[in-house]
Order: C-alpha cells, then structure tokens, then sequence
C-alpha cells in the first residue's frame, strides 16, 4: 500500500482520481476544483530493486524512472550508486528537499526477516546503513519513513532483528555516522 500514493499522484500515471472511490476529492472535474499537484517521474529513483513484476516494470520504463537494481549494485558498488543517485536527484536544484522512503524489504531477509515481501539477494546490513549514512550527509534529506517492517512476521529473535536493523537506520538517517 506504501506505494500507491505515488502512482497515484504521478504524472502520465492516473489522471482520474474520481475513478477510485473515497479519492474523489483529489479529482479536477473542471473548473470548480484544481487538480491535485503531481510528482514528476524524475524525482524519484528506485535503489536495490530485484523482484520487479511485468507491469512494474513496464511502468518505470514508460515513465522514465530512474532504477538500479541489485545487479547495478553488484556492478557498481552501493557508494557509486548512490552518488549516481544524489547526483541525479540534486542536478537541478541542489537545495532541493528529499523524501526518502526506505523500504526495509530491500534488505536481505537474512538481516531483516520480518517484512512482507522476503527476496534473497538484497542489500547487506553495512550497505543498508549506508543509503541512510549517504542521503543524511547530503543535508538534502526533510523528511523520511521507514516501511514494510512489520514484527508479526517472523520469530521473536528475527523480529527483534528486524526492530534493531530498523531503528539503527532511522538514526543513520538523523545523522549518526561512525565517527
């Protein structure tokens, strides 16, 4: 569900809001309400993807969303890639504020078990910390959520885990780094 508020208000993606019941105050039925603002698929970049399905896929492609997937990150390194990514985010106005929504499903199920959507082959508990480390340097980042972590998932101690991996993100992100 985290997703579809994006897709929802991305542009080039559904331009009837009123077609889904309890949106229609997002609507723009002509002149008597304004359309809601709308985010450009420029100004997101998906990091760390390895289970896409068709339509996913299919979409990034149409709209232009920057994406790197695992392999990039095998090919690259996580700190090219998220150079690439800051770069790209920022080129236009480096002041500009970011949004991150950390996935905790990006990180391999082995670090992170409890979470919804559990694919072998993500992101390493050091390179997790990073992607936070990295955004929280830039001083670009305003706002950020963490989602998909959900304790009833798995056992206690992958839980707990998870919780720990989760938290020690959300203070990479406000700032804390190594030294």
């Amino acid at each position: 569900m985290h997703g579809m508020p994006v897709g929802i208000l991305m542009k080039g993606m559904m331009e009837d809001h009123n077609s889904i019941p309890g949106l229609e105050w997002l609507g723009g039925d002509g002149e008597s309400r304004k359309s809601p603002p709308r985010l450009s698929p420029k100004s997101i970049v998906y990091v760390g993807l390895r289970d896409v399905d068709a339509a996913e896929r299919s979409i990034i492609r149409k709209l232009g969303i920057k994406a790197y997937t695992m392999h990039d990150i095998d090919h690259y390194g996580i700190g090219r890639i998220m150079d690439m990514t800051l770069k790209y985010l920022l080129k236009d106005d480096p002041n500009r504020p970011l949004h991150l929504s950390y996935d905790i499903d990006a990180v391999d199920p082995t670090q992170a078990p409890a979470t919804g959507t559990t694919v072998r082959g993500g992101l390493t508990f050091r390179e997790a910390h990073f992607v936070a480390e990295i955004v929280a340097r830039s001083g670009a980042l305003a706002s950020a959520e963490m989602v998909e972590l959900n304790p009833t998932l798995s056992d206690g101690k992958g839980a707990q885990e998870t919780v720990d991996l989760g938290l020690q993100i959300l203070t990479s992100l406000m700032g804390k780094s190594i030294i």
